[in-house]
């Protein structure tokens, strides 16, 4: 795929983005520079990029983390729409006893969950490994929430300002079109074909190397169509009573973000997220 003049007018996928392991250089030279701006025209509509963390990766194993970061404590937020609640804890404890699938009968508003809130002081030298797509708003500075969560965890539907979205492991989901390719998901969590029985999408003739069993999904909605759902309620219950209740016109749009992938998410478009499996991710807010 030929990179487009407009790279967020539809869905998108790069090779090298913010690939760790190929030469700065080379993705200088594929995208014509290091900091391109984002148009404001083009920050409306989302697409998905293509990256190849490897050096970033190697740091964000369950080990690796818990031996630089373990005694740290983290900020977790209850998993609501509104996030209003927030538990100081070690990362250890929180790995350990915290990070277990998604109790589909648990309301997001008890359920914590590790996304942003980072102290840069303690996680600066993990995050300063991470190479971030190449597009800025100029006049502004990215700034990184960094996350790790348990399948069939997630945030339900909210909006905020545009960024990016990179799962350095597990997955997350999306698939930018409706139609026959985004029919109604099927399945229960019993975690079989994918841990919430689900079958990946978005990998299929892109010829991306994904890995089957890690992936996160992702449904977005524009600022103009409000979704249907309770802040209280957990992505995975919405998912079980309401997405397979509603008219096809009314369906979000969906996609699934395997490891090395970028989305972009713009400006106040609602959006909710499923971590498919146990989940390792990070994103880049523009504003």
């Amino acid at each position: 795929m030929h990179p487009s003049p407009t790279p967020f007018s539809c869905s998108v996928i790069l090779g090298g983005v913010t690939d760790n392991s190929v030469s700065t250089e080379w993705g200088q030279r594929f995208l014509g520079g290091t900091h391109l701006p984002v148009p404001r025209e083009r920050r409306q509509h989302p697409g998905s990029l293509l990256s190849i963390p490897q050096a970033f990766r190697a740091l964000c194993t369950r080990e690796k983390l818990l031996a630089a970061f373990g005694p740290f404590p983290v900020r977790l937020s209850t998993a609501n729409t509104y996030s209003y609640r927030k538990v100081d804890v070690p990362f250890q404890e929180y790995v350990e006893h915290l990070l277990k699938p998604q109790d589909p009968a648990r309301l997001g508003s008890d359920t914590l969950y590790f996304f942003g809130d980072n102290n840069f002081t303690e996680w600066g030298p993990l995050f300063q490994h991470y190479v971030p797509p190449p597009f800025r708003i100029p006049g502004t500075s990215p700034a990184y929430s960094f996350g790790i969560a348990g399948s069939g965890s997630g945030v339900p539907f909210h909006w905020h300002g545009p960024g990016f979205s990179e799962v350095i492991f597990g997955r997350k989901g999306k698939d930018m079109e409706r139609g026959e390719r985004n029919k109604p998901l099927t399945g229960v969590p019993g975690y079989g074909e994918g841990p919430l029985g689900l079958s990946p999408r978005g990998c299929k003739g892109i010829g991306r190397g994904c890995a089957p069993g890690v992936f996160q999904r992702w449904f977005l909605y524009p600022p103009d169509k409000t979704p249907h759902f309770h802040p209280n309620e957990t992505t995975l219950a919405w998912l079980q009573h309401t997405y397979p209740t509603l008219p096809p016109a009314q369906r979000p749009l969906e996609c699934t973000l395997y490891p090395g992938e970028v989305l972009y998410f713009p400006d106040r478009w609602w959006h909710a997220t499923l971590n498919l499996d146990t989940s390792v991710f990070i994103s880049t807010f523009l504003g």
